[in-house]
């Protein structure tokens, strides 16, 4: 694809202080808090890169390491990691800080898939990306595995 974005430029972090009701009766953030956090923050890289509406298409991967727990700090950082056609595929990753300690610990990673849209709602074409840096190459020469274990998790379903 000619028409090329490097990644950086769809990059974007969000910050979140977790908070009494954000939480279970352990004190730690609910699983659905953060999922929410992660398509918000996906949905607007996604925009930034085709600059146009998007739908989710698919939570592909989430994988929950480590909880966060009241008066953290969550640091949500995410950028598109590959392209299709009208497809895009984001990568977020989520840290949580203790703000007393200063202890930082990755808490989330997840993969989703987005498609762009027109006013109408049909799928439009999105431009492809270019990798600069080491890990950004990394997520990039990867996404055609990802997207093929998309494919065969959906075909398994029918």
């Amino acid at each position: 694809m000619t028409n090329t974005i490097p990644m950086s430029d769809s990059r974007t972090i969000q910050t979140h202080l977790v908070l009494p009701p954000d939480t279970n009766h352990h004190e730690t953030i609910f699983g659905g808090k953060v999922l929410s956090y992660i398509d918000e923050i996906a949905a607007i890289t996604a925009m930034k890169h085709c600059k146009s509406g998007v739908v989710t298409a698919s939570i592909d991967s989430v994988d929950f390491l480590s909880s966060a727990r009241v008066g953290d700090v969550l640091e949500l950082e995410a950028v598109v990691s590959s392209t299709g056609r009208t497809s895009m595929e984001i990568y977020v990753r989520v840290q949580s800080m203790n703000l007393i300690t200063g202890e930082t610990k990755l808490t989330t990673e997840s993969f989703l898939t987005f498609v762009a849209i027109d006013q109408a709602g049909k799928p439009i074409p999105v431009p492809g990306i270019s990798p600069k840096t080491e890990s950004e190459t990394r997520l990039f020469e990867s996404g055609p595995a990802r997207r093929e274990h998309r494919k065969q998790r959906i075909k398994m379903k029918y």
